[in-house]
């Protein structure tokens, strides 16, 4: 989180009270909900002038609430939006008088805040206006946090996900670091039939990967996954959504990729916040409700967003690829309704196009609005990385590529190294494999995904990347854009886990990538040389493992990335250095894929 100071007005007649009350008072206008923990969603809603989506003055572009909230000497400002009637996940209502913020308490204690609300033309965008006061600025009041209660993989227990300079995120309560395996389509995730307002624009035919008729998500076959108890919204709506992410949960993964606007020539044409497809300065509040229950079931579920702010086919849509007013206060937007939750990335664009001044224009620009500094990354198109990517290593607010790539290991290591050579080490995921065609395909047509597991899966990993996402190319069933089941890819993702699994019982984040040290030209090896050699053979058989100086003897196990599973006993038991020696075979099938783990045995 980033601290901030603001010179906030006192003017009004509502009278000062705190803000732990739940119900409302006359003379306060804040209502508390949620739990009062550290990291959970604090949401404060305040009863100020009534308004709607269609009002003048525009209740999203002509206010600014920003509420900040202070204990000792960390103080965090958080933006706030307009609420309509404060339940419009439920009542669909497009007006109102309720405007909310959302706090993501990193400590236990009390806390202190202290809203101010202005008007005045543009002054969401404007951070040098003053304006008017309005309404309840000033209010103020107190918190009372207690410490979480959770435990496991809500991200409630584990805190925010936090960018450090590292090669990995780390979780900001557990200190445990975030090693990436989710789902990269379909990218247009939150076209779902059960949301306010959402329907597909698109012309009844599509060309190249989006071709086919109009479509919205419905999720049925997840329908059976979704569990008493879990969200639901307006009797009965979302459980496709919800039954979706509990699968892709039961599996082990825990991120999930979407974009949040697919309009102006975007591939589905069917994702957007405003609340009519040809606007983008009024926002759809019951929409973006219903988003939000969502969002916070991932949390609970410990499933990342991956927020795709554009496309490479609509990133010149909101004012000509600049910086201007309809972004700002889209980003805006973007940040006051979900910035709190605890594990979110931003992606400046898929296969983007922007100019690397406008990259690192919104870079800084979201950077400067998010509280809680959220990492930045940004999506090219395969072969444009040295384009879009040498520009901004050791730039301030970028934090890493999304890579787009079929050269998955040399990516990663070319990006890993050449940050840390800038003085400012990227973490570097893969979230997209070609061709755009294929991807992973569904386990029907390839049930063991040999390419996908051995080139990009352990790619990424073994350079000491930090996870990938897997993309369904548009030829193939349950693709990128109409993917119905996540059932399709069930075996992709049971590898996936095995992989992250064995990662997760190393101390990865004090190893690298050391393929020099191994004979075999496909082989990769990722080392804490003189203690520990992960050596991963893409297609069986051995190599040789350069040892040093050491005298110390090793212990060879393997680990079998296909059916997962506890380590094994191979041909040879162990190696003694110093020098280059043999590591023996794997346990059986030796033309397949095996993971060597050579340890320094311990006196």
């Amino acid at each position: 989180m980033k601290s901030h100071r603001l010179t906030l007005s006192l003017v009004g007649l509502l009278a000062l009270a705190a803000g732990c009350a739940t119900k409302v008072r006359s003379v306060n206008p804040t209502v508390v909900s949620g739990e009062l923990r550290q990291w959970h969603d604090v949401t404060l809603t305040f009863y100020g002038p009534e308004s709607s989506e269609t009002a003048e003055p525009n209740p999203f572009l002509d206010y600014r609430l920003d509420v900040t909230f202070t204990k000792g000497g960390k103080q965090y400002v958080v933006p706030g939006y307009y609420a309509a009637d404060g339940n419009a996940a439920e009542t669909s209502a497009t007006g109102g008088s309720r405007w909310r913020v959302h706090f993501l308490p990193p400590e236990p204690g009390t806390w202190t805040y202290t809203a101010s609300f202005r008007t005045g033309t543009d002054i969401a965008i404007d951070a040098g206006a003053g304006g008017e006061p309005a309404a309840f600025d000033g209010a103020a009041g107190t918190l009372k946090i207690e410490r979480t209660d959770k435990m496991g993989r809500d991200f409630r227990a584990q805190g925010l996900l936090q960018y450090i300079g590292q090669r990995y995120l780390r979780f900001a309560h557990t200190g445990t670091y975030f090693l990436k395996g989710g789902a990269d389509s379909p990218e247009n995730f939150l076209a779902y039939a059960d949301f306010d307002g959402t329907y597909d624009t698109a012309e009844l035919t599509r060309e190249g990967e989006a071709a086919g008729g109009e479509f919205i998500h419905r999720y049925e076959p997840h329908i059976e996954d979704w569990r008493p108890g879990d969200p639901i919204w307006k009797d009965g709506k979302g459980k496709g959504m919800i039954g979706a992410l509990n699968y892709l949960a039961s599996k082990g993964m825990n991120s999930v990729y979407f974009i949040t606007y697919n309009l102006d020539g975007g591939d589905g044409k069917d994702v957007w916040m405003w609340t009519d497809p040809n606007e983008r300065l009024r926002f759809d509040c019951s929409k973006l409700a219903q988003w939000e229950i969502v969002f916070s079931h991932m949390d609970r579920l410990g499933l990342m967003l991956h927020v795709i702010t554009q496309e490479q086919e609509n990133d010149q849509g909101l004012d000509g690829g600049e910086l201007g007013r309809r972004r700002k206060l889209y980003y805006r937007e973007l940040i006051a309704r979900f910035a709190h939750h605890p594990a979110l990335v931003w992606n400046l664009g898929e296969e983007n196009t922007n100019t690397t001044e406008q990259r690192k224009a919104f870079s800084k620009y979201i950077h400067d609005v998010d509280p809680y500094d959220h990492p930045i990354v940004c999506h090219t198109f395969p072969g444009q990385y040295d384009k879009a990517y040498e520009p901004l290593l050791g730039y301030e607010y970028f934090e890493g590529p999304s890579l787009q790539t079929n050269d998955t290991h040399a990516q990663t290591v070319k990006w890993l190294d050449r940050s840390a050579g800038s003085g400012r080490q990227w973490f570097v995921c893969l979230d997209e494999i070609g061709p755009a065609h294929t991807g992973v395909k569904p386990d029907k047509d390839d049930y063991w995904h040999d390419e996908v597991r051995t080139r990009h899966l352990w790619g990424n990993l073994m350079a000491g990347g930090a996870g990938v996402e897997w993309y369904f190319g548009y030829k193939y069933a349950h693709n990128d854009l109409n993917c119905e089941s996540w059932h399709s890819r069930d075996h992709m993702w049971d590898m996936t886990r095995y992989a992250l699994e064995f990662f997760r019982n190393l101390p990865f984040t004090k190893m690298e990538h050391h393929d020099e040290l191994t004979s075999a030209e496909n082989d990769y090896c990722f080392a804490r040389p003189g203690q520990l050699y992960a050596v991963y053979l893409p297609s069986g058989g051995t190599t040789d493992l350069d040892l040093g100086n050491t005298t110390e003897t090793f212990r060879i196990r393997w680990f079998d990335p296909r059916e997962g599973g506890p380590m094994q006993m191979g041909s040879l038991a162990s190696i003694s250095g110093p020098g280059r020696f043999n590591i023996g075979q794997p346990p059986r099938h030796t033309d397949k894929d095996w993971v060597a783990l050579v340890e320094r045995v311990k006196p």
